[in-house]
């Protein structure tokens, strides 16, 4: 790779603008590059580019779709460390947790250039004899991709593997704290000769606006997003109106589900994975902890021992577990949520509310949640722990299920019979069994609910790429 891309990506083409916005190091501010702004003309040469690209490339045989995202994923690969160093430097991550990114993002190139092959039809027995009826997948069409800031590689490879494999054509709309990964991606994209205009990268720092562009382009025929909820009511809405198939990956409010018989120090480790990645800012982030009355107080201790132990700085520095939070209205969201609960008698259990406006903010541990607390209503996304004790496994299910939120759930127990009644007794799409980290290309993943619509990952999520195209033909 060369030096960091700052231009937009449109039709095979770097294309400038003198209009550029400044992207930074959460962790002091320090500015990385100066990237073009892309503005309505940028968007609509690269739908333009999409949507002239697209019968070619749709037409392409799968298995050379397929072979061409093999070769990106292993060259992310063989330059994860650049890679990662750019995450880390773009998005705040601790270096560690960025390299494993970078392979988690190469394993959806890779899952679904295998699944390009496996786009299977049907045949349908017919009850007349004159007539063969089938059933065939056809690619939907030029999509628009608008992806968030906290995993800028993994959240669009997911949806990318999905999109070309499938014989789509992309128009991405990174989010502009993180767009350089994003245009990292599409200079390997180029590198290992995708054509040009099956890929294009439009970032800008006017996010609302580019992505309403988007949504009114006639030749958009599907858009996918992960973000907020609100923003994705916005987007089904606007959606509507060229009723173009629409998948969203919304928030997450995951409750953590700590039951009597459970290894607690296995539940303590999976607390630490769900709900300290990326500082505690991912959509599966443990944000209400459910614990069983006999051992709220033993699991707390644990838990608490653990936290204690846990590296906050910069991420470049290999040290650290914890990096800062995005920006400064990330700071405050924690600041004001924590200030809210104490307010209402939550206790501080381990460390302390979150005072000045450093971004590096240490973890904090609050008991005594209450349903009336914002901590319980609304997703964290930062490194704070909010415990609530049940008196059953049944008050913990009704306490697990009080949010409109439904995206994952995770629940620690020995017993075998237990384990499956409470997993499907959760409104969650995903389950985390004795497991905080349920996240894998294999698996479909999504959410019911306030948590959006549609799977990424798996077999399932080539198919939200697809239209089903059934076809009667009379032989005799």
């Amino acid at each position: 790779m060369s030096e960091i891309k700052r231009d937009a990506f449109i039709d095979g083409r770097w294309v400038a603008r003198d209009a550029r916005f400044a992207v930074t190091d959460p962790f002091d501010d320090s500015e990385i590059a100066q990237v073009a702004d892309a503005d309505d003309a940028m968007v609509d040469a690269a739908v333009e580019a999409a949507a002239r690209a697209f019968p070619a490339w749709k037409r392409r045989p799968a298995a050379e779709r397929g072979r061409l995202l093999g070769q990106v994923a292993a060259r992310m690969l063989a330059d994860e460390r650049r890679l990662a160093d750019l995450c880390t430097r773009e998005n705040g991550k601790p270096l560690k947790e960025a390299i494993a990114e970078v392979r988690y993002a190469a394993s959806f190139l890779t899952w679904f250039g295998g699944e390009a092959e496996r786009v299977y039809g049907e045949t349908i027995p017919a009850s007349n004899a004159a007539q063969r009826l089938t059933v065939i997948r056809e690619a939907v069409g030029p999509v628009a991709v608008i992806t968030p800031w906290n995993f800028p590689y993994a959240m669009l490879t997911r949806k990318l593997g999905a999109a070309l494999a499938a014989g789509c054509t992309v128009v991405a709309k990174p989010a502009e704290a993180t767009p350089l990964g994003t245009l990292a991606l599409a200079e390997l994209c180029e590198a290992v000769g995708i054509p040009a205009g099956v890929f294009n990268v439009v970032p800008s720092s006017h996010g609302g606006r580019i992505g309403g562009r988007l949504l009114a382009a006639k030749a958009i025929r599907k858009i996918s997003f992960t973000g907020s909820t609100e923003v994705g009511q916005l987007i089904m809405r606007n959606a509507a109106a060229d009723l173009k198939r629409v998948s969203l990956e919304l928030g997450g409010n995951a409750p953590f589900l700590v039951l009597a018989d459970a290894d607690l120090d296995a539940a303590v480790a999976g607390a630490l994975v769900a709900k300290f990645r990326n500082s505690g800012q991912t959509c599966v982030a443990a944000n209400r902890f459910i614990l069983e009355a006999p051992i709220a107080e033993a699991f707390t201790a644990k838990l608490s021992a653990a936290v204690a132990k846990l590296v906050v700085g910069r991420g470049s520095d290999p040290a650290t577990d914890i990096g800062p939070v995005i920006d400064d209205a990330a700071v405050a969201k924690i600041k004001r949520l924590v200030e809210d609960g104490v307010s209402r008698g939550a206790r501080v259990v381990f460390g302390a509310a979150p005072a000045g406006t450093s971004r590096l903010i240490a973890p904090v541990v609050l008991a005594g949640i209450t349903p009336e607390m914002a901590l319980w209503r609304e997703e964290i996304f930062g490194p704070v722990i909010a415990l609530r004790t049940a008196m059953d496994e049944a008050d913990a299910i009704a306490q697990a299920n009080d949010t409109e939120a439904g995206l994952v759930a995770y629940v620690y127990t020995r017993d075998g019979a237990r384990q499956h009644r409470v997993a499907e007794a959760l409104e969650a799409g995903m389950v985390g069994v004795n497991e905080g980290l349920v996240s894998t290309a294999q698996a479909p993943f999504g959410g019911i609910k306030h948590s959006g619509l549609g799977r990424e990952g798996s077999r399932h999520g080539i198919d939200d790429y697809t239209n089903l195209k059934y076809i009667a033909t009379r032989i005799g």
